[in-house]
């Protein structure tokens, strides 16, 4: 049998007007809106460009997104959160009441209250409190907008950074740099529109499901890039194969595939179109972005990033350099922050003084530097960690010398800075103990709807169709924060 005749002899009734509606109503769009090339798939023509510039529903404030994740989750209390009287009931027994139906990762029993052992102080025009782990913040404290209220459902590293990436703590739905670039575009047809940075060595919690496209065509997925070797694994050309020998092997390809997403119209044929040219122009144009080495030494000394190295430092200066040539999704994960103090590198004394060393400095370089090349009104920072931690001591370091704290998602503190949000601003607090969000509560729902807004989304319209529904990031959650807008 043909292989057409059999794909249709399978093709069940709700796939056929599925696909029959998206051909007719990709015709028709294409012929209101004048766009020959949209038409043209259904005529046999080359497909559109999935990453096409695309408009937004509303002006927007923000054109794209650096988003810094600490994973594993920094210890918020012993950073952004100041709490006096947590202090004065250290080493005593946590109250039954704060404990009665919560779950923890580590922690059983009756656990001892512990009060943060760093030093504290007030930084900036406006008072933001701030411990001595994070010196380099204290600089930049105006240009922070500060929510101290972030509260999640998940108390384990993968479901809750998955819950932040995708509105869902289970793998399989879209990323939030996919969402975003399916609904913007991109502004280089040279490099990707999401790009994903990774430091100490480690892959995120939720694994590549965190910055994936989940059941949005695959063209939208983050492309996990590198600050050592080849920026990107395979992308270079086959041993004996020049760059001519390519451009006529893909060529080759393309025409094949024309061909089929003519006849069967799978959006995944067009998103390999896409996908194969736009890995022969990154051949070129990746190295030469990735190349930090172009920069001044005063630039590298400011971020402390070092030319071959893979850190944070050298991904903070590459997350400037990707924006300022059009990426508009930059993700970075940087593995370590699960600070249980079972070893001194997870202590919240010595151990996350070191951990903060090779983040806050590079991190504060990288506002001013934005702010200095006029990237910071029109770009969003974003901070933090999947969840936030205890205010007792981890169950399994009672007896140790070194401090450390269990997972806790009931209350916990993230950050944003740049495009359309207030600088020098603290928003929502928890409880003078740090148990409980007290006062203007931020569900990460609402954190997501709150970005997809500065980007000029309504968070309930950008949606995907599968499997029979409309799908959105914010699931049918969330609202937009409207109090940290400027």
């Amino acid at each position: 049998m043909h292989p057409r005749l059999k794909q249709l002899q399978i093709q069940t009734r709700r796939h056929f007007l599925q696909q029959s509606a998206a051909g007719l109503g990709g015709i028709a769009l294409a012929s209101l809106m004048g766009d020959a090339k949209s038409a043209g798939v259904a005529a046999g023509k080359p497909a559109a460009d999935p990453l096409a510039l695309r408009q937004p529903h509303f002006p927007a404030k923000a054109k794209r997104v650096i988003y810094l994740h600490m994973t594993g989750s920094p210890p918020n209390l012993d950073m952004f959160d100041y709490k006096p009287s947590l202090a004065q009931h250290t080493d005593q027994d946590c109250p039954a009441e704060f404990l009665a139906g919560r779950e923890f990762a580590f922690t059983s029993g009756t656990p001892k209250l512990m009060g943060s052992p760093r030093t504290w102080s007030q930084v900036g025009k406006h008072g933001t409190w701030m411990s001595d782990a994070i010196p380099h913040f204290h600089g930049v404290a105006d240009d922070l907008c500060m929510v101290h209220s972030m509260y999640t459902d998940q108390f384990n590293h993968a479901p809750a950074e998955l819950l932040v990436y995708t509105g869902s703590p289970r793998s399989g739905r879209p990323s939030m740099g996919s969402w975003v670039t399916y609904g913007l575009g991109s502004e280089n047809e040279n490099l990707p529109g999401f790009v994903v940075l990774i430091s100490s060595g480690v892959q995120p919690n939720g694994g590549k499901a965190s910055f994936g496209s989940g059941f949005l065509p695959s063209v939208y997925q983050g492309v996990q890039c590198r600050s050592k070797g080849d920026p990107v694994l395979y992308a270079s050309d086959p041993n004996g194969m020049d760059r001519s020998m390519r451009r006529k092997t893909l060529d080759a390809l393309q025409d094949l595939n024309e061909l089929q997403a003519a006849e069967m119209g799978h959006p995944e044929t067009l998103t390999r179109i896409s996908q194969y040219e736009l890995a022969f122009r990154m051949q070129t144009a990746v190295p030469e972005v990735m190349d930090i080495s172009q920069e001044s030494q005063k630039t590298l000394e400011a971020y402390g990033a070092k030319p071959g190295d893979s850190s944070l430092a050298n991904n903070c200066l590459l997350a400037r350099r990707l924006v300022e040539s059009g990426v508009r999704f930059v993700q970075l994960f940087d593995w370590g922050w699960d600070f249980h103090g079972t070893g001194a590198d997870t202590g919240i004394t010595d151990g996350l003084t070191k951990k903060c060393a090779t983040m806050d400095k590079p991190i504060a370089a990288l506002i001013k530097d934005l702010k200095q090349r006029g990237l910071f009104e029109d770009t969003l920072i974003v901070w933090g960690g999947e969840f936030g931690r205890t205010p007792f001591r981890e169950g399994r370091t009672a007896g140790s010398k070194v401090l450390g704290r269990d997972h806790y998602p009931d209350a916990f503190t993230m950050w944003m800075a740049g495009a359309g949000v207030k600088g020098g601003f603290d928003y929502g607090q928890s409880d003078e103990l740090g148990f409980s969000v007290a006062e203007n509560p931020v569900h990460v729902h609402d954190l997501q709807a709150t970005i997809l807004h500065l980007l000029g989304f309504d968070h309930e319209q950008l949606t995907y169709r599968f499997q029979g529904r409309d799908f959105r990031l914010t699931d049918v959650h969330g609202h937009v924060v409207h109090d940290l807008l400027t």
